[in-house]
């Protein structure tokens, strides 16, 4: 199954971090191995630049993230970006609108920050994502309007998440915002992302690549969650953790262990 692969692309939560949001020692060993073997190693998330820190000191083979699901496609090491695609403003507020009248938590992510209300991320469990709220606590601007800091920051905002308390609240957004030209993924919870048109981590991934003289064919994506769905699809190969939902698991071409046992380590040692 080995073939002339020069990328391995993988998603964070879920895949290259287990349930406790940490990464394996043998993870982190595996992907300095392969970075040293010359093969580069780049995240493929949704999160921003901030919240990555605490991360990368374990992070020394991967230099590239396809971030913000996509919008942001950022060189770690130099700390600069390489391309990005923000969402129109007038998008930003109408997401945010349709959110908030479901009594969603709001949360936009731009280049350099992370912005949420502060009474939001202490109830972040009521929004069922209460395990990142340490991560909100410590990464996160808190702001008391939301929707006003979108405004002051015109052409800053990269994507809009809106945590539900159900999947029900979820659907009902996602029905009034579907007319709109916007990207739209759901994610773990009751999370609704709202990207700019056209962006997913299959767009990162294939601006890193332009960038890097690569072909998508060379590419390994590894990941766990619908929103993974693009970047899998757009790969030459595709990799679903055991703990993938069943609909990323169709699309794989190999299933490996999950992210509590190392199943990076697997796709490593069966692709390269």
């Amino acid at each position: 199954m080995k073939k002339d692969h020069k990328l391995l692309a993988l998603d964070m939560d879920g895949t290259l971090l287990d349930s406790r949001k940490r990464i394996s020692p043998r993870t982190a060993a595996a992907l300095e191995d392969l970075a040293g073997r010359g093969i580069t190693v780049a995240l493929s998330t949704g999160r921003c630049p901030v919240e990555l820190d605490d991360y990368l000191p374990q992070l020394g083979g991967v230099q590239y993230g396809c971030l913000i699901s996509g919008a942001l496609v950022y060189d770690l090491r130099e700390r600069r970006a390489l391309a990005s695609t923000p969402i129109d403003t007038e998008l930003v507020l109408q997401a945010l609108d349709a959110g908030a009248d479901e009594g969603a938590m709001l949360h936009l992510l731009c280049a350099d920050t992370s912005v949420a209300r502060p009474d939001d991320i202490s109830h972040m469990a009521d929004f069922l994502m209460g395990i990142y709220q340490p991560m909100f606590e410590d990464k996160c601007t808190k702001v008391s309007d939301v929707r006003a800091y979108a405004e002051c920051h015109p052409g800053e905002v990269l994507k809009v998440n809106l945590y539900h308390r159900d999947a029900a609240s979820r659907s009902r957004t996602r029905e009034r915002l579907s007319s709109l030209a916007l990207t739209l993924a759901d994610a773990e919870g009751g999370s609704l992302e709202c990207s700019a048109q056209g962006v997913s981590k299959a767009l990162g991934l294939e601006q890193l690549c332009d960038y890097l003289g690569i072909s998508m064919e060379q590419v390994v994506a590894v990941g766990d969650a619908p929103n993974d769905a693009a970047a899998l699809e757009a790969a030459g190969c595709a990799v679903a953790m055991g703990n993938a939902d069943p609909s990323v698991k169709k699309l794989a071409d190999l299933v490996v262990a999950d992210n509590d046992h190392d199943g990076i380590v697997e796709a490593i040692e069966h692709l390269f």
